[in-house]
């Protein structure tokens, strides 16, 4: 009898032991909005008073906000595989990236080409081997899924065989999430609405990514598991038209027309009163408050399951808008914040320079994750946010189509190489390839930028005239197509003096070439005379 009571506690406390070590893993709520201009958020200078987002403005009041955060790559895909991966995009193992290596003469060409494969330390990964719950839920954009097949434009939502293609669709999404290490995932985007395929359905619906972030919370109680969320919006990003964004119909989901629409947020005609009452800017308003919304959803239900007062929040844009598909300031200076109760010791404001390939490693050692930190390029700032100092000779690198930049203190450094298949680009190719991007302009109802075959690429894309993501960015910069630019930041924020060419910064125009060279010895392909061999 005595060797049976003795059991008996010494089991009680192991299970009692293993409650206390899962109460104090911290629930991590990572949300990543799409295409938010500074603009657009109140606790930037730049968007100060001109939103009504109360709920994310408390948060946000209550959190520290990384001034200098950056992002590796500023377009959706790569920013994305980074956040998630820790590694710079250029090492994705994906076919459609590797393809385009091979294409460019084995120069690496970073785009919205660079999906997680098998990446072995993602967050996600690494986070469910150590017994968290893992969801994936909104915007995917940053992992195929063998089988998806593009529905035709015009296609009826109703018809039989476009249902049961949507759900199919649906159904590799979520087995490629788990084989990627997410327990759950839930309202998908394969990608933006208008390229999911069908014009009936090329709208957002942020009721319908409540849903998946609420339900998920939910099981995570049930399981009494501390979880991690990857939670992507689908807005700011377009379409921004009423009718395809807060006005639009809340049936309407890529896994196509629900028979009631959902009421989880405030109606449009809620939305439209409140914006109209308030003394607010008048561009993008209503979408934002529907975004505030659906973070005010989110703290209201993990409140209720006691889960809030153990969760760490993330709250970042995936990339700069101002000069988004540029590795200038207005595309790679990124936005976030990190909120916990009580917050941090490092205080509202960090000036540090952080990266969105450092959030992984970051997370994990939140967490108490162990792990090998040569296994990612990023490094964690959790000791900057609980008040240490940051490393003063850091620099952070930046890769994109046929740039690559690195900021080192207050000196930033662009080279542009455009491979030889590029340079060399027969006007009959030129022309292909600028009709293909025009009918699918047309086909969406989209601008036209250019018919002229022989305009110049951008710095992300060989398409003349560039495209939708980087054409407002061409010719914003004085020396956009120097091979070799230099600016000194405090002096020129807006990067419109290169001094590469004054010789009086030769010597800093050096330093700041072998800082890249650094980076890129350690990356694959080739960039020009930069790094003329691959790394194997």
């Amino acid at each position: 009898m005595k060797h049976l009571v003795v059991g008996i506690w010494v089991s009680l406390v192991t299970v009692l032991s293993s409650l206390g070590e899962s109460q104090d893993k911290p629930n991590i709520l990572f949300l990543i909005t799409d295409d938010q201009f500074k603009d657009f958020m109140n606790w930037y200078p730049e968007g100060e008073g001109k939103n009504l987002t109360p709920h994310t403005d408390k948060l946000a009041a209550e959190a520290t906000v990384m001034m200098r955060q950056y992002v590796t790559s500023p377009v959706c895909t790569p920013s994305r595989y980074a956040c998630l991966s820790g590694l710079y995009p250029s090492r994705s193992k994906s076919p459609d990236f590797l393809q385009e290596m091979k294409s460019s003469g084995g120069q690496s060409v970073v785009q919205w080409n660079t999906f997680i494969t098998d990446e072995p330390h993602t967050v996600a990964r690494k986070l469910d081997e150590a017994g968290y719950l893992t969801g994936f839920v909104g915007k995917n954009h940053v992992f195929t899924a063998e089988g998806w097949k593009k529905p035709q434009w015009d296609a009826n939502p109703s018809d039989p065989e476009t249902k049961a293609l949507l759900q199919m669709n649906n159904q590799v999404q979520v087995t490629r999430a788990k084989e990627l290490g997410f327990d759950y995932a839930a309202s998908l985007y394969y990608n933006n609405p208008v390229e999911n395929g069908i014009e009936a359905l090329a709208s957002h619906n942020l009721d319908w990514i409540a849903e998946g972030a609420l339900d998920f919370f939910d099981k995570a109680k049930e399981g009494e598991k501390p979880f991690f969320l990857y939670l992507a919006t689908t807005i700011p990003h377009g379409p921004t038209e009423p009718k395809r964004s807060w006005q639009a119909d809340r049936r309407v989901t890529s896994l196509g027309l629900r028979e009631e629409p959902l009421t989880l947020l405030p109606s449009s005609e809620e939305l439209g009163q409140r914006v109209a009452e308030a003394d607010v800017w008048d561009y993008n308003r209503e979408n934002l408050l529907w975004l505030d919304e659906m973070v005010g959803a989110v703290l209201d239900r993990l409140e209720e399951n006691g889960q809030l007062d153990n969760t760490l929040i993330v709250y970042f844009n995936d990339h700069g808008q101002k000069s988004k598909g540029t590795v200038y300031e207005g595309g790679v200076h990124g936005e976030s914040f990190f909120w916990r109760k009580g917050g941090f010791p490092v205080g509202s404001r960090c000036a540090v320079p952080v990266s969105n390939v450092d959030f992984a490693p970051t997370l994990l050692d939140f967490a108490g994750v162990d792990y090998e930190p040569s296994s990612y390029d990023g490094r964690s700032f959790k000791s900057v946010l609980e008040g240490e100092e940051g490393e003063k000779d850091r620099s952070l690198y930046f890769e994109l189509g046929y740039v690559r930049g690195v900021l080192k203190g207050d000196w930033k450094y662009i080279a542009l190489r455009y491979p030889e298949m590029a340079t060399e680009m027969t006007r009959e190719e030129r022309q292909r390839r600028l009709d293909q991007f025009n009918e699918g302009q047309k086909q969406k109802g989209r601008p036209v930028y250019t018919e002229d075959p022989m305009h110049r690429f951008s710095h992300v894309s060989l398409i003349p005239g560039g495209g939708d993501a980087e054409h407002m960015s061409m010719g914003k910069y004085p020396a956009f197509y120097e091979r070799d630019q230099l600016y000194y930041l405090p002096e020129d924020p807006d990067e419109k003096r290169n001094l590469a060419g004054d010789v009086k910064n030769e010597e800093k125009l050096a330093e700041m070439k072998a800082e890249l060279k650094k980076h890129l010895a350690n990356l694959p392909g080739t960039f020009g005379e930069l790094k003329t061999k691959n790394k194997e």
